[in-house]
């Protein structure tokens, strides 16, 4: 038998940690089990951006990866580890609820967790919340902590 894997979506917000401490409650009842840690960083297909801009957006994207690591996944990670959790960071720029699926799919993901926390306004009119498009369109079953 393949170990469980859950993966969580983290943000930075106390909701990212309430899922995270779900995750772990539900990987000590489950046993052999891994957790995807998993922070993305939007970037929306529908921005543009003038020709200095894209000069540097590698070295942006290379950027935000980097503090994404250091400020939110891998205390994350460590602190995991440290309670003898079986945890990988990763972390991705794109459409959150189409990378957190997709992630799931790659690592035969039993389940995705995430926090209830989105941007209000019209973005999130005009193209849905994040828990709301995950919700409508994963493989997986989808936990939402409050």
């Amino acid at each position: 038998m393949s170990k469980t894997t859950f993966v969580v979506g983290l943000d930075g917000s106390d909701a990212g940690a309430r899922a995270l401490a779900f995750a772990q409650d539900r990987a000590k009842a489950v046993g052999d089990c891994t957790i995807a840690l998993c922070y993305v960083i939007e970037w929306s297909p529908f921005s543009f951006q003038t020709p200095e801009e894209n000069e540097q957006r590698h070295k942006r994207r290379e950027e935000e990866i980097e503090l994404a690591h250091s400020r939110v996944v891998d205390p994350a990670v460590t602190a995991a580890k440290a309670e003898g959790f079986d945890v990988v960071g990763i972390v991705k720029h794109g459409d959150a609820s189409e990378i957190l699926d997709a992630i799931a799919k790659e690592r035969g993901a039993a389940q995705i967790i995430i926090g209830r926390v989105g941007t209000r306004g019209l973005r999130e009119r005009i193209f849905g919340g994040v828990t709301g498009r995950l919700v409508a369109s994963a493989s997986v079953p989808v936990t939402i902590i409050p």
